[in-house]
């Protein structure tokens, strides 16, 4: 079996995903603590790898998401 590599950019995807569900609330209450879990040890990951290689080329950005107005503000306006 051939052993498969998950880059930096690979998690720094899946953060990203876990953060955009997140805000739409694609998650339960119950549920976040978990969720949080694995993005922070994603996160520790990502850093840990642009630490042992600050030559590269491109390094991983720590993924953000641009707050959406909420259903309040909309309606206030």
């Amino acid at each position: 079996m051939e052993a498969k590599v998950i880059t930096a950019q690979d998690l720094a995807g899946v953060v990203s995903i876990i953060d955009v569900c997140s805000q739409r609330g694609a998650f339960r209450g119950e549920e976040l603590a978990g969720v949080g879990r694995v993005r922070e040890t994603f996160l520790a990951e990502i850093q840990a790898q642009q630490e042992e290689a600050p030559a590269a080329p491109a390094a991983v950005d720590v993924p953000t998401v641009e707050e959406e107005p909420s259903v309040e503000e909309e309606t206030s306006n």
